[in-house]
């Protein structure tokens, strides 16, 4: 008998298998595919990479670079074998995925300690558990979790909005307020870009030829209730774009909106107003109000930096549309990633709403080390905030579930120096710093 089963064999669930088989513990990983597929991923391989084969820059500077330091310090199997199996690609760590994938199913399946079973697992076990089961999760298994989280704790996204960097907000343009909030009560929680006639016209003009991503059958073949384009959204949640070719005014008469809002440097209410809404305690992050896209990238940047202030904006997570299973993790899971409500059970991976193939792996490495801690009777780790790791877990731990949704490692999670640095990149040097002495220093004590 299995101590612990893991069920995923994706990123998360083949780390974490890992991670507690070397500590000693039997593992069980059940991984459905290739008796039951996604129709994302093309093979039963563990570890198979269904989108880009890049994991994101290397440089120490970056934020995916620090995550790769962490994941690193911590022993991750899946960055050595990603390093082991690299390709040409500049700064970024690219990956031959067949290879990839392969390497890590051999390894795991030659691992005295773990037993792959390709079987569906259509119900939590009752027994030690990690559940790194992916966006794509089965109908049975996802029923399974709704009945343990209660319905309104599990969702079924499929629209994201992007996320940008305060700093790079120009708000000599940009103005903050809220709607019918008076003046005298404060400047208001929004910031607001504001547009006038003509450059709401071209901004609309742009959107509806702006290139698409063609979505996958798989991720447009829910029934959703609205047909647009390659696939079919909730109304609540239209691509922006979907809505502008509803009319010249759509937009005006929603997401942008300038009703209650007024522009004092104009001295006259805007034609227009794309909001900004906080996305992070620290205040270094926010979300576009109501722009839920399926834009490409290249595109999203393009046509958003038209938008009056935010010209030189810099992303922090790009929009888009896709299927994606994931828990209301602020309400379930310690920064531990175990759940509140039952100790013997843990999530990784893509359903607790860390994003990014190095997301999640980290989440992979802590849920297997804390699963196998837990069945040695030891205490979990809960990496420090100023930490990559630690900081990604504690957002999906603590966010406020209003504001919640899938997030990618970015130094906007970070808390703030104890030091103003104006100079963005000493600044991001100086988190790395922090970060990796944190790191060092939480793991020797």
């Amino acid at each position: 008998m299995p101590e612990l089963i893991v069920i995923g064999g994706g990123l998360a669930g083949s780390e974490a298998a890992w991670q507690a088989a070397e500590r000693g513990i039997k593992v069980a990983l059940f991984e459905m595919r290739p008796g039951l597929t996604t129709g994302a991923h093309k093979t039963g391989l563990l570890a198979e990479l269904v989108c880009s084969n890049s994991l994101g820059s290397t440089l120490i500077n970056k934020a995916s670079g620090l995550l790769k330091e962490e994941a690193r310090f911590l022993g991750s199997l899946l960055l050595r074998i990603a390093e082991e199996n690299n390709l040409p690609g500049g700064n970024a760590l690219v990956v031959d995925r067949q290879r990839f994938a392969d390497s890590i199913t051999q390894v795991l399946s030659h691992h005295p300690n773990i037993e792959i079973i390709h079987e569906e697992m259509r119900q939590i076990p009752p027994s030690a558990t990690i559940i790194a089961s992916g966006p794509l999760t089965s109908s049975s298994l996802a029923k399974s979790i709704q009945e343990f989280t209660r319905k309104e704790n599990l969702f079924f996204y499929d629209a994201i909005a992007p996320i940008v960097h305060a700093d790079s907000i120009d708000m000599n343009i940009a103005f903050r307020g809220s709607r019918y909030v008076r003046a005298e009560k404060g400047p208001g929680d929004y910031i607001n870009c504001p547009l006038s006639k003509e450059e709401y016209n071209q901004f609309v003009a742009a959107l509806k030829s702006a290139d698409r991503i063609v979505l996958k059958e798989f991720e447009a073949d829910i029934d959703l209730g609205v047909r647009a384009g390659a696939g079919m959204f909730f109304e609540g949640c239209l691509p922006v774009e979907v809505l502008a070719q509803r009319g010249i005014e759509a937009l005006a008469f929603g997401p942008l909106r300038p009703v209650g809002l007024f522009d004092l440097r104009q001295g006259k209410r805007p034609y227009a107003v794309v909001q900004l809404r906080q996305d992070n305690l620290a205040n270094t992050l926010y979300n576009m109000v109501g722009f839920q896209t399926n834009l490409t990238y290249a595109e999203q940047k393009r046509v958003f930096r038209m938008i009056p202030g935010l010209g030189n904006v810099e992303f922090a997570h790009f929009g888009q549309m896709h299927r994606n299973t994931f828990i209301a993790a602020p309400t379930m899971l310690n920064a531990s990633l175990q759940s509140n409500q039952r100790a013997e059970l843990f999530f990784a991976g893509q359903i607790t709403g860390v994003e990014g193939y190095l997301g999640n792996i980290v989440s992979g490495i802590l849920a297997g080390i804390n699963a196998a801690r837990y069945l040695n009777n030891q205490w979990l780790l809960e990496f420090p905030t100023t930490t990559m790791l630690g900081a990604l877990c504690h957002y999906i731990s603590h966010c406020p579930l209003d504001d919640f949704q899938p997030m990618k490692a970015n130094f906007g999670l970070l808390p703030d120096l104890s030091n103003k640095v104006r100079s963005k990149k000493e600044r991001y040097h100086q988190y790395v710093e922090r970060a990796q002495a944190s790191m060092r220093d939480y793991y020797r004590e």
